[in-house]
């Protein structure tokens, strides 16, 4: 696994690539934000550490340009800026993750491995973006031109994969198994987050606010029910 700390104190830069590089994960190191956005490009890691204060740029400006080229690798966020404020306008930016400091070394190894399975997960099931729809069968039903790939998980729009970060992904599945149907918080985040630990009660609604940006292009909405969950409706 290839792992991009991208970290300014250099006490805690050396220390964690140190422990990583223990646990059998190659890290690459950088301490500022102006070279962040090259490194990532050039070492293509698997899972992004992210400190939110940095030297030439702020993380979340670098998080920010990095969803705006597409680089779509797992980031988690790491920082002694942990109110509530910022942990939201980070996973707003696009942020898979959170761990305020100071934080413990196993806790952070077990949510960079799961970011990295899901990562992988993900890349074996969803083509290219130029990719067409496998043909139409009866357990792939179409709702407003969506479809989720029973067999590979893979989601499209009028025959096009969409390219969806994986709980962006798990969100939409979820929802077009039940077009129409109000589908509980509680279980939408139990499959969009599976085993992560320390998940905020908020973060469903993160995602399901990035995913509805995600489908202004189609004809399906994703609509807030108060107090029973979302649901996938088509536009009049």
């Amino acid at each position: 696994m290839n792992l991009l700390l991208i970290e300014d104190n250099l006490a805690m830069q050396t220390a964690l690539q140190r422990s990583f590089e223990r646990r059998g994960i190659h890290v690459t190191s950088c301490g500022d934000g102006a070279q962040a956005l090259e490194r990532w490009r050039e070492c293509r890691p698997d899972v992004v550490l992210l400190d939110l204060s940095l030297p030439g740029r702020d993380g979340l400006e670098v998080l920010s340009d990095a969803r705006a080229e597409n680089l779509s690798t797992p980031v988690i966020i790491l920082t002694a800026r942990g109110t509530v404020g910022d942990r939201i306008l980070g996973l707003n930016i696009g942020a898979d993750d959170y761990l305020p400091k100071p934080f413990d070394l196993d806790e952070l190894e077990a949510r960079v491995r799961a970011l990295a399975r899901r990562r992988r997960s993900a890349d074996h099931s969803t083509p290219s973006a130029a990719s067409t729809l496998p043909p139409h069968s009866a357990d792939t039903p179409s709702f407003c031109g969506l479809r989720a790939d029973q067999e590979s998980g893979a989601i499209y729009h009028m025959g096009l994969a969409l390219e969806l970060p994986p709980r962006e992904a798990a969100l939409l599945r979820a929802l077009l198994a039940r077009p129409g149907q109000a589908v509980a918080k509680e279980r939408l985040s139990s499959l969009v987050f599976g085993d992560a630990v320390d998940v905020q009660p908020d973060a469903i609604e993160v995602v399901a606010y990035r995913l509805r940006k995600k489908l202004s292009t189609t004809q399906a909405r994703l609509v807030t029910l108060r107090g029973l969950g979302y649901l996938l409706k088509a536009e009049p």
